[in-house]
């Protein structure tokens, strides 16, 4: 997000004088805005996630990891953090909340906390290691690729990646509980539909990435080539 206090101080707004110099004490006027501005809701509720990964991996492994009451705990840490992820991305682009530190906080937090319960229950025995591989292998993956593609553009989140997401809440908040019964063998076909939505998500990203790269070299080769002629 464009800092606010220097988006002010550069369009001449009050504690300047018309110039790119600011008036006396402009400077520290400005760097106090853009240090208020990063404590807003929506970076608030991004850090409240992040402290609740460590509360959730205590409540997830006291008394052994497998107490109905800590786990209940654990799946209600983990609740709170799925939910105030739905919110704080809507927030900050509903009321312009958007700042460096939530762009770069924001993924970090939805990734620590899904990652977190998936090595948990994987350490518990709860999960095959290879379920925990194939999600935290797609999520970092594709995290990477974004990255490597991003000087042709950027690869817009679909609605099977949201659809990835919700599942995968779902099926990890499922196996948090200590479901028994019926519930227990429903929470398996979800964590399955979870897994094929990730991989299927994943492919189509570097789809995605692929054709993106090649249109942006398209596009620098044809610029090249007017300026050339």
């Amino acid at each position: 997000m464009e800092a606010v206090g220097a988006q002010a101080v550069s369009e001449g707004a009050p504690g300047t004088h018309g110039d790119a110099r600011p008036a006396r004490g402009g400077k520290l006027a400005a760097a106090a805005v853009n240090q208020a501005s990063v404590w807003n809701v929506a970076n608030l509720l991004t850090m409240l996630r992040l402290l609740l990964v460590p509360a959730f991996v205590a409540l997830m492994l006291a008394d052994g990891g497998y107490d109905p009451a800590w786990r209940s705990l654990a799946w209600a840490a983990f609740a709170v953090a799925m939910i105030t992820d739905l919110f704080d991305g809507h927030l900050a682009r509903t009321y312009n909340l958007v700042t460096d530190f939530g762009k770069i906080a924001d993924p970090i937090a939805d990734k620590a906390i899904m990652g977190a319960a998936l090595i948990c229950l994987s350490a518990l025995g709860d999960l095959p290691w290879w379920v925990t591989g194939i999600i935290l292998g797609r999520e970092l993956g594709i995290t990477l690729l974004r990255f490597l593609v991003i000087r042709y553009g950027v690869i817009p989140a679909s609605r099977g990646g949201k659809l990835k997401t919700l599942t995968q809440g779902i099926a990890v908040g499922m196996y948090v509980l200590a479901l028994t019964g019926w519930l227990a063998t429903a929470r398996f076909w979800v964590m399955a539909v979870a897994v094929v939505l990730t991989v299927v998500t994943g492919l189509d990203y570097v789809r995605q990435a692929i054709v993106l790269r090649r249109q942006g070299i398209a596009e620098r080769k044809a610029a090249l080539r007017e300026t050339e002629g």
